[in-house]
């Protein structure tokens, strides 16, 4: 790894800004990331070893980051939101059925053994992608109030899911150590919550007056001590990332830290891990195994036919198809497949295909929402700074 390779990255890394500059595109960040990762890695001109221990390390920091960004934007916080948990989490109980069936469907269509992370992926949504593009059209926190606790729960869900069904083997020990950063992160919140808002109010007036930036240094030793737990136990840093997250979420997140953290994400170590991420995906395969094309337009196709079960707890069918917009935890299960080596040859192209199938279908529909809705801007609790990360 040298600083040679480092420019290179955060080079092609542009990419994505300048594919996502035309709005009228609609064109997620993270596609000309990707893009450039492919372009770069095993895919194109291998200029890139993905599997080079310094530059996964780094693009492991940033798949922590992005998913602590993730987890503080789950709305915890919103009255509005806590009042539809209920119908929320029909509406997701229902998707999630549908999703089991589905994904061994697909599975079985497909003849491989995958069908439980089919389904976790199917049943997945995006909190971080659908709440900035209702945001962004207008559309009130009230009347899509049910649409988010969905989402949020299914966010959760999913994230809890998937290190356990891809990687059977190890269900004991990922089990664990779930539990364990669960545990640690809830000990937080009791520890920040015992300190008061008034004590951590003086320290961030301290650290914001003299530059000490307390906040981001804490949030930091507190991911990589997570981080930690997550490797010790053999879970992906993505847990600890989103268990962070929910604390920041739960306890109330400084705008100052938000900003800083969404900084240290957006600038460096997310584009970082998304060009890693096509880097270490090798989409030459699909010449040779083209039937995962139509495994990824399957599971896009399956994700928004489950989430239209929604309207059984009463959501618009336009919401209800935005509710099946999904990218984190697609690329999270690219991410950890690839790490754990369980994927088979072309399956990681065929899940990030099917999440852009999903992508498109959830921005047409929140575009029909915004159509149909007057209100004054959507502000969730923990609202994301930005519509192109993925949850």
């Amino acid at each position: 790894m040298t600083f040679a390779t480092l420019a290179l990255l955060v080079l092609v890394g542009l990419a994505g800004p300048l594919l996502s500059a035309r709005r009228a595109w609609r064109v997620p960040l993270i596609a000309g990331e990707l893009l450039a990762g492919l372009v770069i890695g095993a895919t194109g001109f291998r200029w890139v070893d993905a599997s080079e221990p310094t530059l996964t390390l780094l693009a492991q920091i940033g798949f922590g980051l992005i998913m602590l960004v993730i987890g503080s934007h789950i709305p915890i916080l919103d009255r509005r939101v806590r009042a539809s948990v209920g119908r929320g989490a029909s509406g997701a109980l229902l998707v999630a059925v549908a999703a089991v069936g589905l994904g061994i469907a697909v599975a079985a269509l497909f003849g491989n053994r995958h069908g439980a992370v089919y389904a976790v992926l199917i049943a997945s949504s995006s909190a971080a992608l659908v709440l900035p593009m209702l945001q962004s059209l207008r559309v009130s926190a009230a009347s899509a109030a049910q649409l988010i606790a969905q989402i949020a729960i299914a966010d959760v869900a999913c994230i809890l899911a998937l290190p356990l069904v891809l990687q059977p083997g190890r269900v004991p020990l990922v089990a664990i150590g779930g539990i364990g950063i669960a545990a640690a992160g809830l000990v937080i919140v009791i520890v920040l919550r015992r300190i008061g808002p008034r004590r951590l109010h003086l320290v961030h007036a301290v650290s914001e007056s003299r530059q000490f930036a307390l906040e981001l240094r804490v949030s930091l030793l507190l991911l990589f001590a997570l981080a930690g737990i997550a490797q010790f136990t053999h879970v992906s840093v993505m847990m600890a990332g989103f268990t962070l997250g929910l604390v920041l979420a739960a306890v109330g997140q400084p705008r100052r830290l938000a900003r800083q953290l969404f900084g240290m994400t957006e600038g460096f170590f997310g584009p970082l891990f998304f060009v890693w991420l096509g880097s270490s995906i090798d989409l030459r395969q699909l010449a040779t195994h083209p039937q995962m094309v139509l495994l990824g337009l399957a599971l896009g196709a399956a994700a928004v036919l489950a989430h239209l079960l929604g309207r059984v707890v009463g959501l618009p069918w336009s919401q209800t198809v935005a509710s099946a917009g999904q990218l984190g935890v697609p690329v999270a299960a690219v991410a950890l497949g690839v790490e754990a080596r369980s994927l088979l040859p072309g399956e990681g192209a065929a899940i990030l295909l099917g999440a852009l199938v999903a992508v498109v279908s959830s921005t047409a529909a929140v575009a029909a929402v915004s159509r149909g809705t007057t209100a004054e801007p959507t502000e969730p609790s923990g609202s994301a700074p930005s519509a192109d990360r993925p949850s």
